[in-house]
């Protein structure tokens, strides 16, 4: 199965879960974090949206730094 289909099974896993999976957006592939990902959960008060809450991340500042691996461990294990 190539990464991209992966991703997006996991993105369809998290979705069901009430999470969103979120990709770093860093475009030199020497960078820290790079090709990483985090889940998310989206708050809102009543319909309108207020923040995102990190779910899982490696604890980083920026809050990325999972593997495809790590994001489906913890979508299976969660």
């Amino acid at each position: 199965m190539s990464e991209q289909v992966r991703e997006n099974r996991l993105r369809r896993m998290a979705t069901r879960q009430g999470l969103v999976l979120e990709k770093c957006r860093r475009r030199d592939p020497r960078s820290i974090g790079y090709g990483t990902f985090r889940l998310v959960r989206d708050i809102y008060v009543g319909q309108v949206w207020i923040d995102r809450e990190i779910v899982a991340s490696d604890g980083s500042r920026r809050g990325y730094g999972l593997s495809l691996d790590q994001v489906e461990s913890y979508l299976l294990h969660n």
